[in-house]
């Protein structure tokens, strides 16, 4: 079901508060966040005098969930995000209000649908019209398009909903700092690479094809020889001085042609890229880091490889990522002291498999995930970046679990 929805905060760091909300609709199993607008700025409709200005935005979701259980979806994010329900109309660290859930009309004592004044905030219609999924949905009741309901309202309110970009400042933790991110072109490394450079890193991209793109190389690493020719390129982009290496890159055997190949075609597409390319491409950068006098190498793992999953997909990513993990801490102890290497293993997280998932999948990573969301790209981003930064000078040989606290037995 195709479902529209408006955020709101004029408390604390607005443009934080927002970014958080839209993130944790992102990781909620069941439901997926298709587009979001910008933000824009409007000062407060009724409600106590003296509030400070709101900063509102929408967002179209898909989701499983009936109405009744996403609004009250809704309601936990916002007593989450310290919501509290005191004066009518007044100020708030959160509001997320449904406004449309697909062409459904509800009438309920808990529940109105569509929003019964959808068609007369101008801080809702206005994002909507700017965002191009959103315009031509249609009002039930009213039946005219979000775009039709914005041209209708007096452009003196439409001025005054005013787009802003907040400045977001990242601390420069990685300045100076080069790093080569594997399997960076989209997904979890896509994030590192970003969250590396946002936070002062030079990044050299890469991906399995030739892209028009500076600070990037391409190769299959499934391929013989590519890792060794890899290992020559980045550290000659980064000018001898590489400070960081990510082996992100994977096989994927789970979505498009690749999840009707045999176990066998799997298991070796996996040995040749997860496996031996993550090897051969950081004991070869390693050892020039080593002779260098520092550096920092993390590799990816799976939760599950300890603790097993059932099924073909489970024994091929135990038995692979299980070996990059062991491998990761004999490499430890090769390279130490000059190199730190540590694993990061990643639990549920929503890559490409997740989002198309089907609901027995869904309820499954609720079940066996503490924290009952999907993790995200991000947050295995976040785990790099803390595992090569100058915080984790004391850590070597380890892997993190980034899981929402999964522990299986």
């Amino acid at each position: 079901m195709l479902v529209a929805i408006a955020l709101g905060s004029n408390l604390g760091d607005r443009a934080a508060t927002l970014r958080a909300a839209k993130r944790r609709l992102r990781a909620e199993p069941g439901v997926l966040l298709v587009v979001d607008s910008e933000l824009y700025e409007t000062a407060p409709v009724g409600g106590p005098a003296g509030q400070g200005a709101y900063l509102n935005a929408v967002a179209l979701l898909e989701t499983l969930l009936s109405a009744d259980d996403l609004l009250a979806l809704l309601h936990r994010i916002e007593h989450q995000f310290g919501r509290v329900r005191s004066a009518q109309d007044g100020p708030r660290t959160l509001d997320l209000d449904l406004l449309l859930y697909g062409d459904a009309v509800i009438q309920t004592p808990t529940l109105t649908v569509p929003h019964p004044r959808l068609h007369e905030r101008a801080f809702v219609l206005v994002p909507l019209a700017e965002m191009g999924d959103a315009k031509e949905l249609r009002h039930p009741t009213l039946n005219k398009t979000m775009q039709e309901l914005h041209d209708a309202l007096p452009i003196e309110e439409r001025r005054e909903v005013r787009k802003v970009f907040p400045k977001i400042e990242a601390p420069p933790t990685l300045a100076g700092l080069t790093a080569f991110v594997t399997g960076s072109t989209a997904g979890i490394g896509a994030d590192i690479a970003k969250t590396f450079e946002d936070h002062g890193a030079t990044v050299i991209r890469h991906g399995r094809f030739p892209r028009d793109q500076q600070r990037y190389l391409y190769g299959n690493l499934a391929d013989a020889g590519v890792a060794e020719r890899l290992a020559t390129e980045a550290w000659d982009a980064a000018g001898g001085s590489l400070d960081i290496l990510v082996c992100n890159a994977g096989a994927d055997t789970l979505t498009g042609d690749a999840a009707k190949w045999s176990f066998e075609r799997k298991l070796q597409e996996l040995l040749a890229v997860d496996l031996v390319g993550t090897m051969l491409l950081s004991r070869s950068i390693g050892s020039m880091m080593k002779a260098r006098g520092r550096g920092c190498i993390l590799t990816i793992g799976w939760d599950q490889a300890e603790t097993g999953m059932d099924g073909d997909s489970g024994q091929l990513f135990a038995a692979v990522k299980g070996a990059v993990m062991c491998f990761t801490r004999s490499l430890a102890l090769s390279l130490a002291p000059e190199v730190r290497v540590n694993c990061i293993a990643p639990g549920w997280i929503r890559t490409a498999w997740g989002e198309t998932a089907s609901p027995l999948w869904q309820e499954r990573v609720r079940r066996e995930t503490p924290l009952g969301v999907w993790g995200l790209p991000e947050d295995i981003a976040a785990a790099a970046l803390m595992l090569a930064s100058p915080a984790a000078s004391f850590l070597t040989g380890q892997t993190l679990r980034v899981n929402g606290g999964a522990v299986r037995g």
